[in-house]
Order: structure tokens, then sequence, then C-alpha cells
């Protein structure tokens, strides 16, 4: 009888035991899946700041070039409107988690680069704008938040992939599925960026 007692015992023992790591790796895995999520969260939002302050710079860069009346009208309607385009997409941390909403507001950042671009280019034909302290600060702090977009979205994607690779590596996989814990978008290279930009006058 002893014996018996000793056997079921053990085994309710080992059942426990197994129960609390069990238990314990269940909550040290989802707390690792929400801090790393949240890192991912931030990090987008460091993305969305430096969006938003290249948003916050285009219309002083654009009143400062409309005092010069010879440039070219459709140049500005096209900053214009291509920073009126990001305007209408809310970059909220739900958007890592949709493709096509994902595509399409790297889709507008990528119209609002590229009017920028032509912007630069067509501001090289006007000396006097070029020699303009207010524009010349513009153009740098323009520059200067492009580059940080670069790095932030760098940054962005970096953490993404940890996160990622975190969610699909055995066993992790599992309890990220049961939670519902998803994959976020990266960002992608603009199609063509590949090819250098054409610069004609």
């Amino acid at each position: 009888m002893k014996k018996g007692l000793l056997i079921t015992l053990s085994i309710i023992g080992v059942i426990v035991l197994f129960l609390i790591i069990v238990g314990i790796w269940s909550v040290n895995t989802y707390n690792g899946l929400v801090s790393q999520r949240e890192n991912v969260t931030k990090t987008w939002s460091d993305v969305e700041s430096q969006y938003q302050r290249r948003a916050d710079l285009i219309p002083n860069l654009v009143n400062t070039v409309k005092g010069y009346a010879n440039f070219e009208k459709e140049v500005l309607v096209k900053v214009t409107e291509a920073r009126a385009s990001v305007g209408q997409i809310k970059a909220t941390p739900e958007l890592v988690n949709d493709p096509q909403a994902f595509q399409k507001f790297q889709a507008v950042q990528g119209e609002l680069s590229s009017a920028l671009s032509r912007l630069m280019v067509t501001v090289e034909k006007y000396p006097d704008l070029k020699a303009n302290e207010q524009f010349q600060n513009l153009q740098v702090q323009l520059e200067g938040t492009e580059n940080r977009i670069n790095v932030a979205r760098i940054k962005y994607n970096d953490v993404a992939k940890d996160y990622n690779t975190r969610i699909k590596r055995f066993p992790a996989f599992i309890f990220a599925n049961i939670a519902g814990f998803k994959e976020v978008q990266y960002f992608q290279a603009a199609p063509g960026s590949e090819n250098a930009p054409k610069v004609e006058f």
C-alpha cells in the first residue's frame, strides 16, 4: 500500500513540476513577446515622428520657394498634393500588421520623397533661391530629416526582424499563435529605386 501511494505521489509530483515548468515558460514567453511587440510599436512611433517632422517642414519650404515668382508652379503643386496624400493615411501601430495598408502608407511616403527630390533639383536653376539663408536652413533640415527617416526605418526593420523571427521559432510560435501575436511588415525600397533618377532641365 505504501509503495502504491509513493508511486502515485511521485507521478503527481512530476505532473505538478511539469505544469510549473510549462507555466513559467509560458509566462516568460508571453512577457518576452509583449516586450518585443512593444519595442516594435515604439520604434514604429519613432518612424512616424520623423515623417511628421518632414510634413511640418514642407509648408515652410513651399512658402519660402513661393517667394520666387519665376519658380515652376507645377513642382510646388506636386509637393503640396503629395503632403496632402500623406496626411490622409492614419499611421497607427496597427498599420504594421496590415500588409495592404502598410504598402499604401509606404507608397504615399515615397511619392512625397519623390516630389521633394524634384523640388530640390528644380531649385538648382535659381541661384538667388539657393543663396537664400532661410531656404538653405530648410533644405539642411529637410535633408537631415530624410536621413533620420532612413535611420528610423532601418532600426524599425531590425526590431521587426527580431520580433518576426521570435514568433516563428519553435516552441515560441505555438504560444504566439495561441496568444494572437502576428507578423509585422517591413519597409522595402520603392520599385525602381535601384535606378538612378534622371535629372533634366
